[in-house]
This record gives structure tokens, sequence and C-alpha cells, in this order.
């Protein structure tokens, strides 16, 4: 993955306009929607079970949020997972609060052993508690007491008990599918000043899997952007500046940008 990698699959994106299905939470949904018509995609949010599967089927990629979950969503949800599946369109699944509810963490262990997304997606502590049902915390929010070593460990586990990508999002993102590991070091923390900006980037992702030769670029672009277009969007006037300059950002990105802020390590894993 290099700078040239992530244009070309941002510029895919603007030229084809994708049609992207998120089934999200209400928190966050009308940021995902606006992240999604930013990049240059199209958003359809639709998620009554009755047309979840019709709805999936005319979408280049999906992304599914387990966020402020309902009986209606958790149907729905895996409706579109399995029509996703059997389709072959690319899905990203982000668990949010799997950490903090046993019920979520379950909901995500179900869904997963009965289809496999293109990018399992969570914050450090998410991806903890999916890896691992010994793991807990109170609160959606990510333990920020957990290293690099032992998040980077989980998330190649989990990766490899499911072959496929997995998206840990922190102050470094790190995406890994067994084989490599890729951590992204763009960003600010006002991202985690302001709700919604996960699922954004679950949603930027999902953009992105509709373009990219494989789901690791996918990931890694949707990092990349998002950290690059936070770092841009940085103001001490406060949040809700931060966030219309986020949506700014995200809208107005150059190649130049990204060129000059990338900050991405890429490490194979070796096999002892």
């Amino acid at each position: 993955m290099n700078v040239n990698d992530i244009n070309r699959i941002r510029k895919k994106v603007r030229d084809s306009r994708p049609l992207i299905h998120c089934i999200t939470n209400p928190i966050s949904i009308n940021q995902c929607a606006n992240a999604v018509l930013a990049v240059g995609a199209s958003p359809i949010m639709a998620e009554h079970p009755q047309e979840a599967a019709e709805i999936t089927q005319t979408a280049k990629a999906v992304m599914l949020n387990i966020g402020n979950i309902t009986d209606v969503r958790m149907q729905s949800i895996m409706i579109s997972a399995k029509t996703a599946a059997e389709k072959g369109i690319p899905f990203v699944i982000d668990t949010v609060g799997a950490c903090c509810s046993d019920m979520r963490r379950k909901y995500v262990e179900n869904l997963l052993s009965q289809c496999t997304p293109s990018v399992i997606k969570g914050n450090y502590s998410e991806i903890m508690a999916v890896n691992s049902c010994s793991y807990s915390l109170a609160g959606v929010d990510a333990d920020g007491t957990i290293d690099i070593n032992s998040i980077t460990a989980a998330a190649v586990s989990l990766a490899e008990k499911h072959s496929t990508v997995v998206l840990a999002s922190g102050k470094t993102d790190i995406v890994t599918d067994g084989k490599k590991v890729i951590y992204v070091y763009n960003g600010t923390e006002q991202l985690a000043q302001v709700t919604g900006t996960g699922c954004m980037q679950g949603a930027l992702c999902a953009a992105y899997l509709s373009a990219a030769v494989d789901a690791v670029a996918a990931a890694v672009t949707a990092c990349a952007v998002f950290g690059i277009c936070g770092q841009l969007a940085h103001t001490a006037k406060g949040s809700g500046s931060f966030m219309v300059n986020l949506m700014d950002a995200l809208s107005a990105l150059t190649e130049d940008e990204v060129e000059n802020l990338l900050k991405i390590e890429v490490n194979k894993i070796e096999k002892t």
C-alpha cells in the first residue's frame, strides 16, 4: 500500500459513485450518510427487515453497525450479512459495544459463525472482546491502557480465526489479514471528542471496499483518509467547528494532501 494506491481507490469511488448500503445506529446515521457522500459514493440507509435483502443486492458494498442495537436492527443486519455473503458483495461489520455487552458480543459471534465479512472493524476494546470472551469493559469507548502489541496480537488472532481482515481503530489504526500488519499513524485526538466518528470510518471502509482490489487496501484507505482529514480539521474552536471542518476535509481532500500527510508502516508477520 502506498499513496498512489490510496488515491487510485479514492478516484475510482468518485468516478463510479457506488451505492453503499449502511445499516447503522440513529446516533451516527446522519454522519455516516454524509461521510459516504463526501467521498463521492451514494448512501442508502435502509434497515427494515422486509427490504434488507433486496436493498443489499443493489449495493456495491455494505456497512453493518451494531451500535444502539435493537431487535429490528439485529434481524436486518443478519439478513443483510447473509445476502451480501451469498451474492459476493463486500461488507464490513462494525462491532460497536461488543466489549461492554455480552449480548452484542454473542451476536457478533453468531454472525461470524454464519458468514464472513470482508472486514471486522472495532476500536481496540471491541476487537479485544470479539477475539476473547474473557475481555470486557464498561462503556463503548476504547480502553486507553491497551498497548499496541496486545491489540496487534488480538487483531492478528481474529483475522486468522476468520480468514478475513481486521481493522482496529485507535490512536494508531491497525489493519491486518493475519499475514501482514499495517499501522496508520494519521489522526487527531479530536476525533474521539465527537460522537459517531468511528461509525463514519466504518462507512468509509464500505465505500472503499466497492473500489479496492482487496479488503486490506480498502481498510487502509479508510483509515488514512479519515485520519488525514481529522488532522486537517483540527481546531481550537471546539467540537462543533471540528465536525464541520471534518466534513469539509472529506469532501475536498486532494491527492497532494494525501501524499504529504500519509503516515503508514507495513510489517510482514514472521511465522515461527
